[in-house]
């Protein structure tokens, strides 16, 4: 194999055309077995193999700097910068996180996993480089969609006007995750059909050079075009065309599918999935039926609608009542509060991780304007996720902002009722976290009117009050019956509001306040609760995640870290009793 003679850059630079041909069909092999092993990113990295190849054999990294945009596609350039054995070792298929991480390796730069980045910090580290005098090329690596991104746009901006060394590759496969969105994108494709010869040329406009490669899987005129670049003195722009999920048939046909996925997809005589009802499928139906029978009703997406069971079929159905904003959660708010403010019903289903990129539009044109839309955040939780897809910042973003709403259902039936209402009512910006735990019915329509912020008190008894927050109601009732006394137990609803009334009637009969929330501590629900009974007698125990970035950590790991086992919840109440 030619991959056993290669464990660094320099050794690429070694290879010829026609072994470095080989190289990548073994890069691919060995990435479509470890992705179908531990799920992960299989179209975008098979589609990168060639040039991430062309650009270890162009380029001197560590010296040249590259960046990756969102790290979907560096899978490629780990196993050529001495991280293979994560790859050809099943027993190291854990050991690298899925995205480029400089405690890793030198020639990663940065944590990267958010989308749009690539082109501010490449500007930043060529200007850095220039301050200090030193030479060496900086090279963006940019595609999946991610050029509708506004940091990606204002990077270009700022790019052109560089007058030094600055190199961004555009990647560009005729695909986001599922199928791109923008004007930009009709730029894209005309240069395409016209070999780059078109006069309307959004990256000259902005001042770049710009080379186009029509054979973006093609290591030789990768090379070509690279070499050409290497050591420029300006910004300038090269123009792949690539295949996405290049190699596996399967990927190439279903891009938006293979574009990340589940551990096992590719293995044979699988067990077909059965439909289980959850809160995507739940959430699915619910905009398809108020979009049938109101046509002011929308769904707005920010470039991941296979998050939230938006297939085409849905999107389809929907037609001018869906909007894919492309990878742009900004404008996807200021979007939304627009709908509304004009008698529109917006919802915007976004990944809590994502959320973070919008808090000045969550601030200033949606809450600001008290905007009535409805913002539906997954994922929100703790987890064992990567350090670059937390979903534990939410509630501290989002319950802070005046005039928001933030609601945290327990179960279907509060899911619904809490929709309806928030598609109702005209006065204020709704959000609500999506349950992120086991589906669970009830099987009795909730009547509750959420525009008065009462705590719903489930369970009445004395001493130790728990107010189980969303997720976490169901911990709220394992604590219960750990501590064998006839605890209160409540479903407080809302994140953004208390219900000083209930927490005024506790004194009377309880000594101790139990929060309990899926999320960060700091700033977080629990710290209301404290705030209120701040010159009282009462004792607050907030229970949730300390302020920090955990990589990959175990959830039950995390759980006993963060004294979240219904055990030791317990043991603490049974303390301060």
């Amino acid at each position: 194999m030619i991959l056993d003679r290669v464990n660094t850059p320099d050794d690429v630079k070694k290879l010829s055309f026609g072994e470095m041909e080989a190289l990548a069909g073994e890069i691919r092999e060995l990435i479509i077995k470890k992705v179908n092993t531990t799920g992960g990113h299989m179209g975008p990295n098979l589609g990168a193999v060639e040039a991430e190849i062309a650009m270890h054999y162009v380029f001197n990294s560590p010296i040249d700097k590259i960046v990756f945009d969102v790290s979907h596609q560096c899978y490629p350039h780990k196993i050529l910068t001495g991280r293979k054995d994560g790859f050809t070792n099943p027993d190291n298929y854990l050991v690298y996180t899925g995205y480029t991480a400089p405690e890793e390796s030198e020639h990663d730069l940065f944590k990267v996993g958010h989308t749009s980045t690539s082109v501010s910090l490449a500007c930043g580290v060529a200007k850095a480089r220039d301050l200090k005098g030193e030479k060496g090329n900086v090279i963006a690596f940019i595609g999946d969609g991610s050029l509708s991104g506004g940091e990606a746009l204002e990077g270009l901006d700022n790019a052109g006007s560089m007058d030094s060394n600055l190199i961004i590759i555009v990647n560009d496969n005729d695909m986001s995750i599922a199928e791109n969105h923008g004007g930009l994108y009709a730029n894209l494709k005309l240069l395409r059909q016209t070999n780059g010869q078109a006069e309307c040329n959004f990256f000259k406009s902005l001042g770049f050079e710009y080379y186009y490669v029509n054979e973006g899987n093609n290591v030789e005129k990768l090379v070509e075009a690279f070499k050409k670049v290497k050591d420029i003195n300006h910004p300038v722009v090269v123009h792949i065309r690539t295949v996405k999920g290049c190699g596996l048939e399967v990927a190439e046909q279903n891009k938006e599918a293979f574009h990340w996925i589940l551990p096992g997809t590719l293995d044979e005589n699988k067990e077909p999935v059965e439909f289980v009802e959850n809160y995507t499928s739940l959430t699915r139906q619910y905009i398809l039926d108020k979009t049938k029978n109101d046509k002011t009703v929308i769904a707005v997406n920010a470039g991941t609608p296979g998050v939230f069971g938006f297939d085409k079929e849905f999107r389809n159905t929907l037609g001018r009542q869906y909007t894919d904003v492309g990878i742009a959660e900004e404008h996807a708010v200021a979007y939304c509060s627009a709908l509304a403010t004009c008698g529109a019903k917006p919802i915007f289903a976004v990944m809590s991780s994502f959320i973070q990129r919008t808090y000045d539009q969550m601030s200033q044109d949606l809450c600001l304007n008290n905007s009535p839309a409805t913002i539906l955040v997954y994922w929100g939780g703790i987890s064992g996720a990567d350090a670059t897809h937390l979903c534990t910042f939410d509630i501290p973003l989002i319950s802070n902002i005046p005039n928001m709403v933030y609601l945290a259902p327990t179960n279907k039936e509060e899911y619904l009722a809490m929709l309806d209402w928030s598609l109702k009512q005209t006065e204020k910006p709704v959000a609500i976290r999506v349950p992120n735990v086991e589906f669970i019915s009830t099987g009795v329509e909730d009547k509750t009117d959420y525009s008065v912020v009462k705590f719903k008190v489930v369970e009445e008894g004395e001493k130790v009050a728990i107010i189980a927050l969303g997720n976490f109601f169901e911990l709220g009732r394992e604590v219960k019956k750990a501590l064998g006394i006839n605890a209160t137990l409540i479903n407080p609803c809302f994140m953004t509001d208390i219900d000083e009334e209930l927490l005024e009637s506790l004194k009377a009969n309880h000594s101790v306040v139990v929060t309990l929330e899926d999320g960060e501590l700091d700033g977080g629900f629990g710290e209301k609760i404290t705030r209120f009974y701040g010159n009282s007698d009462m004792k607050v125990l907030n229970y949730g995640a300390k302020k920090e970035f955990t990589d990959r950590v175990p959830l039950d790991e995390l759980y006993r870290k963060y004294r979240l086992t219904k055990e030791q919840i317990a043991e603490d109440i049974m303390k301060g009793i």
